[in-house]
């Protein structure tokens, strides 16, 4: 895992360089193109974009439509492509443990897409390879998992299938999965999606992959691994001894990994992975008027988007982006070191930066007063923490001594 840490002014050549290469809306005779630089009423070419690579892509607005690990996008764009394909090749090369060339992949607006887009690709799979029919595909996820699996089951029309977990480990039931397996097969699904996580949103547990999928092939022969690494992406490849969920495990046939949450960039930066031409079941081959046709849901997409992400990787290089990591660990270690002195019920992966505190642990006010999240605000059992990069050892001991307060004087009555 490399990849080099660029001084500030470098990145910001590179992304000029890039922009210069796209069509420039202002010194071009573009007359077909259905888009143009942001409105300039509000988007004002202000002196000091010269000096913000960011803000320049932002303003000049290139439009990132298809997969360009897989054709050409549209040429008009190409500079700022390039560094979207220098970012996939980061995240799946020297992240999550592809070959070289081995993948397909686009930034996608977030993980809800990344997923959905999955779910598409392999419906069609089955569909196109195996003459299934849509009532014949299931999903298969553990109840900790996303609620983007069930929007995706729903648009999709495929079956969704929830594997219960254990409420102290957070690892699926096997007896429950092989019940599950079992029913599917007895109602006539055929053919599955298996969707594991990599970090849940509200306990970021990890699924392991191995006995899940040593049942699924009891019951099933046809059937595809995606991994939802939206919120541990960033995060659990870094801070893992050992990672079952990447594409070095066989098994795994696609990744979703979100650029808005660990990483720091703007909202809208999801990233799609999957190996290499299994995008082409979601070519939309309508799209002839797209250079390169289109292979992706949301079809048009900013790169500014894929630009912000560039840019944060590079500034940092792989071995900052880990000293950083191992930041946010060591807080981590240090609020679940201080909730087991005080007895407090929690659940934490210990590769991962979010604490779930039993609800009983902890007043409904204090909760308020810094914001955590409930896993279900009408009837709340956990309620989570998560560190931040804000978060900084000195809001974590007001955390701490207000609980500590708080349960002293419920120990007094």
């Amino acid at each position: 895992m490399y990849w080099p840490k660029l001084p500030t002014a470098t990145i910001r050549e590179k992304v000029f360089e890039a922009l210069n290469k796209n069509l420039n809306y202002n010194t071009e005779p573009i007359l077909g193109l259905p888009g143009t630089y942001l409105d300039q009423e509000q988007f004002y070419n202000f002196p000091f974009l010269k000096e913000a690579a960011f803000l320049s892509v932002l303003v000049n607005n290139p439009n990132h439509i298809g997969c360009h690990t897989y054709s050409d996008g549209e040429k008009y764009f190409s500079g700022t492509q390039q560094l979207e394909i220098d970012l996939l090749r980061m995240c799946a090369v020297e992240i999550l443990g592809a070959e070289e060339s081995s993948y397909d992949g686009y930034v996608a607006p977030g993980g809800t897409e990344a997923n959905i887009q999955a779910q598409w690709m392999y419906r069609n799979y089955f569909i196109q390879e195996k003459n299934a029919k849509a009532d014949e595909i299931g999903v298969i996820f553990s109840e900790d998992a996303h609620y983007s699996v069930y929007k995706g089951s729903n648009l999709l029309g495929i079956h969704p299938i929830v594997v219960k977990v254990d409420h102290v480990t957070r690892q699926i039931i096997l007896d429950d999965l092989k019940e599950k397996l079992e029913d599917a097969y007895n109602n006539g699904v055929r053919y599955l999606i298996v969707h594991l996580s990599m970090g849940t949103t509200i306990f970021g547990s990890v699924d392991s992959p191995t006995s899940f999928i040593k049942l699924v092939k009891d019951y099933f022969k046809d059937y595809f691994v995606h991994v939802d690494a939206a919120f541990g992406g960033f995060i659990y490849p870094f801070s893992a001894q050992n990672n079952e969920l990447d594409f070095k495990n066989p098994e795994v046939s696609s990744i979703t990994i979100d650029g808005h949450k660990m990483l720091q960039s703007p909202y809208g930066t999801g990233v799609f992975l999957c190996r290499k031409s299994l995008i082409e079941y979601v070519q939309t081959k309508e799209a002839s008027y797209v250079y390169g046709s289109d292979f992706t849901l949301c079809g048009s997409r900013s790169g500014a988007n894929a630009i912000s992400m560039w840019m944060i990787l590079m500034t940092h290089g792989s071995d900052g982006w880990a000293q950083l990591i191992q930041q946010l660990i060591n807080r981590t270690n240090y609020l679940c070191d201080a909730l087991d002195q005080m007895g407090v019920k929690y659940y934490r992966n210990p590769d991962m930066n979010i604490v779930t505190i039993d609800s009983d642990e902890i007043s409904k006010d204090l909760a308020e007063k810094y914001y955590l999240v409930a896993d279900n605000y009408l009837n709340p059992r956990w309620k989570k923490v998560v560190v931040m990069a804000h978060v900084n050892k000195e809001l974590i001991d007001s955390f701490l001594i207000d609980l500590k307060k708080e349960r002293n004087v419920a120990a007094s009555f």
